[in-house]
């Protein structure tokens, strides 16, 4: 337990510096992993941040079946991640950022373990095209699935829109990612899946199985319905989602204050 200890504090050093470390020499269980990122985690929180949700992974069937895996991945978000919408980010805050755009749920009730979609859905306050800006921590961006879970899975980031009425169909909603008013990405919702709802039930049980349950007022990030862009600096972030509205943010220049 102190080599997991080790590692999730050389992580967590990695996040707060900004600067590059090497990928894990021995490969780590999926369980260790875990371990890891909530050491990593209570690191942050003993320095004041606080629990704001959590955000799902790999929700695309193509995507685990790329990696060779029947399971979604997960990580911790916390206050300090929060980024207004229209705000900014620091550039020099992050290793090398990339974003992805996303549906973010907030609960208004608890959810249990096990829950089904209309379970879900009822404890849901509000929907919101939401951003997500992910930055592993890896030199040279490389790394395994272990590597990542260890990494928060790789959350650094998000931002969130208007939240709309929960009622809302989310099976298939159309996605635009825009840099600098270009389209970079155009997707679904339905990429998360098949409906962001089912990520949330995922949610719910994973966190759960952490000893973490969801609870009033988290925020979830459903997964990303497309491929992430990377960032630099001076650019303008937005996502548009059908029937939502849209979500956006500025990337500040490196080194500024």
């Amino acid at each position: 337990m102190r080599e997991l200890t080790q590692i999730a504090a050389g992580l967590d050093t990695a996040a707060r510096t900004a600067e590059a470390t090497a990928q894990l020499e021995e490969p780590l269980t999926l369980e260790d992993a875990y371990r890891v990122q909530a050491a990593s985690m209570a690191r942050r929180y003993e320095r004041g941040e606080k629990r704001a949700g959590i955000k799902m992974g790999f929700t695309s069937r193509a995507k685990m079946a790329q990696m060779g895996i029947d399971e979604m991945i997960w990580g911790r978000l916390t206050d300090q991640m929060m980024i207004e919408d229209g705000g900014s980010i620091d550039f020099s805050a992050y290793v090398h950022p990339r974003v992805e755009p996303e549906i973010a749920f907030v609960l208004k009730a608890p959810l249990a373990e096990k829950v089904t979609p209309a379970g879900a859905l009822a404890a849901v306050g509000g929907v919101a095209p939401a951003l997500e800006i992910i930055d592993s921590r890896y030199r040279d961006f490389k790394f395994s699935l272990t590597d990542v879970v260890a990494d928060n899975s790789s959350s650094s980031g998000f931002v969130v829109g208007p939240w709309a009425d929960p009622g809302t169909d989310l099976s298939n909603l159309g996605m635009l990612l825009e840099i600098d008013g270009a389209a970079r990405q155009i997707g679904s919702s339905a990429a998360i899946l098949g409906n962001p709802i089912r990520s949330l039930v995922a949610a719910a049980r994973l966190a759960a199985g952490a000893g973490e349950p969801l609870q009033a007022g988290d925020i979830v990030m459903a997964g990303g319905a497309t491929a992430a862009e990377h960032l630099a600096p001076g650019q303008h972030v937005r996502v548009t989602v059908q029937h939502l509205g849209r979500a956006e943010f500025i990337v500040g220049a490196a080194n500024s204050d």
